[in-house]
């Protein structure tokens, strides 16, 4: 017989083997869970940058829409003064038909005239309109051009 019990010697060699298949499970676990943390990692990142696009896409839209309002507000300054000045312009034709002489009731008129118009009160000379026109129309080829 041997001095040494052949049980003790198994479960020695057993051991070591049992330690480092617990110790590569392990390791084969935080590795599992590292990659899976990784790839959640990865993930996020996509998220973000996609995230990050929409954001520059928002905000150039923002920018559009900036510059319209402001293009919308100068047309409204515009029509607020266009129509503050209505008020003046009515009260000058109410002025020029006021001294439109009445038109008299009596029945020896003839009944075709018609009602007399109001005095004109603003006069455009015409004879140098084609001659602006077409100074124009060069004007708007050399801007093409």
């Amino acid at each position: 017989m041997s001095a040494f019990p052949t049980r003790s010697f198994s479960s020695h060699m057993r051991q070591p083997s049992l330690a480092a298949a617990s110790t590569s499970t392990a390791s084969t676990g935080q590795s599992t869970a590292l990659a899976a943390r990784v790839s959640e990692k990865k993930a996020e990142l996509e998220n973000l940058k996609e995230l990050r696009n929409l954001s520059a896409a928002l905000a150039s839209q923002m920018e559009a829409l900036e510059q319209k309002l402001a293009t919308l507000s100068d047309g409204t300054e515009a029509i607020a003064l266009v129509l503050s000045n209505w008020h003046n312009v009515l009260r000058a034709i109410n002025m020029a038909s006021a001294k439109l002489p009445k038109p008299s009731t009596d029945e020896s008129s003839p009944v075709d005239d018609p009602a007399p118009l109001p005095q004109t009160l603003v006069r455009i000379p015409t004879e140098h309109a084609p001659t602006l026109q077409a100074h124009a129309e060069g004007a708007l080829e050399e801007e093409r051009d």
